[in-house]
């Protein structure tokens, strides 16, 4: 392949290759530390990325949140 249609199937394809990274990683940490502390760091991470959202400006996860707790729904 050239260096143009990499660029193209990795553009077109990013959820995919981001999805099995992430997997492999996983997968990786059960292997090594154990399943249940896979799933601790998982977690963890999940949480400071929210975080993270939040500090920089994370509108859709404040209107998420929002949208959960207003009273509305009564």
């Amino acid at each position: 392949m050239q260096r143009e249609e990499m660029s193209v199937f990795f553009k077109s394809n990013k959820g995919k290759i981001i999805g099995v990274a992430v997997g492999l990683l996983f997968g990786v940490l059960v292997l090594v530390v154990g399943f249940w502390r896979s799933l601790f760091l998982a977690i963890c991470i999940g949480i400071g990325y929210l975080i993270g959202s939040v500090y920089d400006g994370g509108s859709k996860l404040r209107m998420f949140l929002k949208k959960m707790f207003s009273n509305d729904l009564m």
